[in-house]
Parts: C-alpha cells; sequence; structure tokens
C-alpha cells in the first residue's frame, strides 16, 4: 500500500550507487585528482560519459562520474565538496535548494528538457479521470509543482498560485473530482502505476521504464517549458577551465546523439 512521505522531500540521505571512471592521461593531475561530476544513476549518467570521454579526449581532463538515486543528495555532496559539480536538475529546483538551504551553488550550463508526463495502466485519456481517482506525483520541490501546475492548467484542480514553482497540493484551492495525491521520490513513480490511475514521471525514470512521453504519456509538458536541466557548480569553483571544458564537451553532437539514442527523441537539447 502506498504512503504518502512529505519528509523525504527535505530529508534524503546520501544514496550512491557507484561511480565510474574515466581513466586516461591528463594534463590535470596536479595532486587535486579528477574533476568529480554527480549524476543520476541510467540514461543521464550514460549520456555524461559521453561528455566526459569527449572532455578527456580533447582536452586531457579526466572525469569521475558519481551517480545518485535520490535528489537531495547530489546538491548535499556538490555544497560539501565531496563532488566538484552536478547535472539534474532544473532553475526551479536548483532555486529552492539554494533558498531552503543556503547553498553557494550557481549554474553553468544547460543539458537538456525531460519532459514530465503522465502515465496511466487504465486510461488512455486524462480526460477520463474519475472522481476521487488516485494521482502519484513526485514529492520533490519543484517537480511536484511543476505536475500540479500541469493539471491546473488542464482545469482539474485551482491553485493559489498558478505560477508557483513549488506549489504543494496543499497550495490547492479547488479540487472538484476530490482528487487524490499521493507524494513519492520520483523513483518510485513507475512502480507505482499498479496501484494509482495516474502516475506523473519525470522521462528520467519513465524511459528507462518502457515509457515514452511521445508515445505513452496521456498528458505531456511541451516543447517549450522552461525546466531544461543544468552544470551546476559552486559558487567558489564556477570559473574552473575543466568544468568549462566539459560543458563545451557536453554540447556536442556525440552527446545529443547519444540523449537521444537513450531517450527515444524525448530529450530537447537545452542549449540551442
Amino acid at each position: 500500500m502506498l504512503a504518502i512521505n512529505k519528509f523525504k522531500k527535505f530529508a534524503g540521505s546520501l544514496l550512491v550507487a557507484g561511480s565510474v571512471v574515466l581513466a586516461g592521461c591528463s594534463s590535470q593531475d596536479d595532486g587535486t585528482g579528477p574533476l568529480k561530476i554527480g549524476v543520476m544513476a541510467g540514461p543521464e549518467a550514460d549520456v555524461m560519459k559521453v561528455a566526459a570521454q569527449v572532455v578527456e579526449k580533447e582536452h586531457g581532463v579526466k572525469v569521475e562520474l558519481v551517480e545518485f538515486s535520490d535528489y537531495i543528495s547530489p546538491n548535499v555532496a556538490l555544497a560539501d565538496g565531496s563532488i566538484d559539480a552536478n547535472a539534474f536538475q532544473h532553475k526551479p529546483y536548483l532555486e529552492s535548494m539554494i533558498n531552503d538551504r543556503g547553498f553557494k551553488l550557481a549554474a553553468v550550463g544547460n543539458t537538456f528538457v525531460y519532459p514530465i508526463g503522465a502515465y496511466s495502466n487504465t486510461l488512455k485519456n486524462i480526460n477520463d479521470l474519475k472522481d476521487g481517482a488516485k494521482i502519484a506525483i513526485p514529492n520533490d520541490p519543484s517537480n511536484e509543482g511543476r505536475t500540479l501546475i500541469l493539471l491546473a492548467n488542464k482545469g482539474f484542480i485551482k491553485l493559489k498560485d498558478i505560477n508557483n514553482l513549488e506549489a504543494t497540493p496543499a497550495d490547492i484551492t479547488e479540487n472538484p473530482r476530490g482528487l487524490e495525491f499521493i507524494e513519492l521520490d520520483a523513483a518510485q513513480l513507475p512502480r507505482s502505476l499498479d496501484d494509482v490511475d495516474v502516475a506523473f514521471i519525470n522521462s528520467t525514470y519513465s524511459v528507462p521504464a518502457g515509457l515514452l512521453p511521445s508515445r505513452d504519456a496521456i498528458l505531456v509538458e511541451g516543447k517549450d517549458s522552461p525546466y531544461v536541466n543544468l552544470i551546476v557548480a559552486r559558487e567558489d569553483n564556477k570559473t574552473d577551465d575543466r568544468i568549462i571544458k566539459l560543458i563545451e564537451a557536453y554540447h556536442t553532437e556525440a552527446v545529443e546523439k547519444k540523449a537521444q539514442e537513450l531517450f527515444k527523441g524525448s530529450a530537447v537539447p537545452g542549449w540551442k
């Protein structure tokens, strides 16, 4: 039975799924070690591996990818210096973490827009939602608001402020269908489909589960979504030449090609 755990929004523990070291001769081997980049385990990590290979080949920068399985830990690790940069979040989420925790972090480059969509094992159309339907939504700041804004724009609910990117179910002022919102960690959402009527899942987790926004979603963000993912560093290392070179490597055809392969055409380059 699904449980609502609001506390998870702010209390994730460090869950490092593993790391991948891309070794080689590096002009940056001056005692500081490889450039450590935090990524979400799964296809996003595989995309970054290509950028790491490019930057090593073209600039001699050795990169170590540190993979995480929750949305809190990569910023904690960046803020405390355990990693040098991360690539997993969009601007609204970054801003919420900075405001909530006082992290000295800065966006230094764009990656892709990974659209969030609504998926269902029982419904073919979002308009078929019945009164009292169970809706699973991500419990992290801003992705939760992102979902609720989508529903508000479709007329299912009304919010205190339609522009509040950090809206939660507490901000719903009208819910005429009595929809029940179940807040879950993003990684759990694909597994929730047998227990709910609809689950809103980011492409990071929907595509590995075999759910494509363009094919399977019954409601999906448009390509003009402002939620482009970012490469983020600390304020004290945002001009690190290795990070700048990594961004250049990320914005290459090889990386875009890999993203399109892994996300089945659902990743939209955010730097073009």
